[in-house]
């Protein structure tokens, strides 16, 4: 790769970083990514880059489209039971794993079976609705769920509907997130931690006709500046997540184009109220007061002019303030340090203190210190942690951790907002509350197809968790992509996955 003068040296040191013992197409799509992801098994998968790596890597039995409706992939249709109690799915014929392998009705029993019991599974708790799996025919497969389960189809529009080659699975088992084996458009090549993981067009994938790149590169860039930087300079074609600030200059520039759409994604501080020792000595922890003060203390509108020009958008819950699943009469609250002050006489903690863990990008460390200047006022004492994505994730995992600054990329289904953080089972409920009250209003939600009755009980259900606080909101994302010149045909999703169908080099 030529060097390109005038850079800085982090920018070039991110260039070169892609070097190793896998050769890069002269074709390649190179893509930066905001974080290195975690395990490339959709079983143990928990990043939001992971999830970007695994579109390009292993199909879903459904997916969903621009405007978040569902539609088929490696399932051509299906139909719930009356009751809502069985789903019948058709598998589209002639697909083939990444080894050969076909795909069939039995190798996604082998799947959802593994996503239901294994030991390592994270998505446990997404399909424990589903008590079985029937293979009916060849190409039919039900699901027999133990209770109607309305959020079903978007749990299967993700990772839980990722299918992966039984053949594989037996051999590597929990390992096979070192050599994954799907039935994507893109087959596993080479990862090297925190530089690069590369992906091979293969060519007997079922939709091959919308598949026009012969390489794909993942780079790992926490930096927004290096990633800005890097495509300006004709170092990546494609760039997710940039900065809010940096847009003028990209717009202004004829080599990119900046792509946006509104988003599902989230950030949230999840707080430690009940996971190990950093819990037990965290006045947040003990006292719902403590909590209230801190949310009183964050003025989310000056947050997102300060931060993000004013380009993402506050909120208090895990919806935007657009949504129809927003409960319009729970607002976001004022900032009001009186009363914040107050509250922490009331508890007894003149100036309580607390570490606030986030990731190595420079929004998220710019985002933590607005909140530690604006906790700081009403008398907190905030510590910033910067850590590694995946060290982060793996600290608030074991409950290491007193209160995170993470995202949630966000699902089409409301389910898929609240309870993987706020029910009892939550895969990631790292702060281990649990509120049986709620899980009942989540679980009565679930039950229901009909909005206006699935509303009523997530307003039941925030009026809870917007009382307890184990977790405080701060914003909705807009998804801003950076995106070559040169290349044409990639359409934007409010999920903010980048899919690599009919994307191609301009000739």
């Amino acid at each position: 790769m030529p060097i390109i003068p005038h850079l800085p040296t982090l920018v070039l040191a991110a260039v070169l970083a892609g070097s190793s013992t896998a050769p890069v197409s002269a074709q390649a799509l190179r893509i930066a990514l905001q974080e290195d992801p975690d395990r490339l098994d959709p079983a143990q998968g928990g990043t939001f880059v992971g999830r970007i790596v695994f579109a390009a890597l292993c199909d879903k039995l459904i997916d969903i489209d621009a405007k978040l409706n569902f539609r088929p992939q490696l399932a051509t249709q299906w139909d719930w039971s009356q009751d809502g109690k069985a789903l019948v799915m058709k598998i589209r014929s002639g697909v083939s794993f990444h080894d050969g392998t076909p795909l069939d009705s039995e190798a996604v029993k082998i799947n959802i079976d593994r996503y239901r019991t294994a030991d390592y599974s994270r998505r446990k708790s997404e399909v424990k609705s589903i008590a079985n799996v029937v293979v009916v025919d060849p190409l039919t497969v039900r699901f027999e769920l133990s209770e109607p389960d309305a959020p079903l189809l978007s749990v299967l529009a993700d990772r839980a509907g990722m299918m992966l080659s039984p053949k594989a699975l037996a051999a590597l088992g929990q390992n096979i997130a070192n050599q994954p084996v799907c039935a994507g458009p893109f087959r596993f090549v080479e990862r090297v931690a925190q530089q690069k993981i590369t992906l091979q067009r293969f060519e007997n994938y079922w939709d091959a006709s919308r598949i026009h790149i012969n390489q794909v590169v993942f780079q790992p860039m926490p930096d927004t500046t290096v990633r800005t930087a890097n495509l300006l300079a004709g170092s990546l074609e494609l760039v997710e997540r940039l900065q809010p600030t940096d847009l003028k200059q990209l717009k202004a520039d004829q080599r990119v184009k900046v792509v946006t759409s509104t988003a599902l994604a989230y950030n949230t501080l999840s707080i430690n109220l009940g996971h190990g020792p950093r819990a037990t000595q965290s006045a947040l922890a003990k006292d719902a007061r403590v909590r209230e003060a801190l949310e009183l203390a964050l003025d989310r509108e000056v947050l997102m002019q300060v931060v993000f020009d004013g380009e993402y958008i506050a909120t208090n819950q895990p919806h935007a303030v657009d949504s129809p699943w927003y409960i319009k009469e729970l607002p976001i609250p004022r900032r009001d340090l009186v009363k914040a002050r107050r509250l922490l006489a009331e508890a007894g903690v003149a100036r309580p203190a607390f570490t606030l863990s986030v990731v190595n990008s420079p929004l998220e460390t710019q985002v933590a210190q607005v909140l530690q200047s604006m906790a700081g006022e009403a008398g907190f004492d905030v510590k910033i942690e910067v850590l590694e994505a995946n060290t982060l994730t793996s600290n608030a995992t074991n409950g290491d951790y007193e209160v995170a600054l993470v995202i949630w990329s966000g699902r089409a289904d409301p389910d898929g907002n609240i309870s993987i953080w706020l029910a009892c089972d939550g895969f990631l409920n790292w702060g281990k509350y649990c509120n049986r009250d709620l899980d009942a209003r989540l679980a009565a939600a679930r039950h229901k197809t009909a909005p206006a009755l699935r509303l009523d009980d997530y307003a039941a259900a925030a009026r809870i968790y917007l009382a307890d606080r184990p977790h405080i909101f701060l914003y909705n994302y807009k998804w801003l992509w950076g995106v070559a010149e040169k290349l044409d045909g990639f359409t934007p999703h409010p999920d903010g996955i980048i899919r690599l169908q009919d994307v191609r080099f301009r000739s």
